[in-house]
């Protein structure tokens, strides 16, 4: 179990200047990158039990993380 965040600008370093522009850009990078965020906030509250949950529901956080994280990915990689 991490009890590191996982925040876009450690997970991709070496895309943060695109990352922020698509931000501004596109709506729907814009939506995905708040998505994630919300995903790994609650995550980390999770791992940190500062919100315990059970472990099926952190099976699916981490697995909605994960998803989001390729999508952007993607995204990163089309720009």
């Amino acid at each position: 179990m991490s009890h590191t965040p996982h925040e876009l600008a450690e997970e991709f370093p070496d895309h943060a200047e695109t990352i922020h522009r698509l931000k501004v850009e596109d709506a729907h990078f814009a939506k995905l990158f708040d998505e994630y965020h919300a995903v790994n906030r609650a995550v980390h509250r999770a791992e940190t039990d500062v919100e315990p949950t059970d472990d099926l529901h952190m099976a699916d956080l981490r697995k909605q993380r994960l998803a989001l994280k390729d999508e952007i990915w993607s995204e990163l990689q089309k720009a």
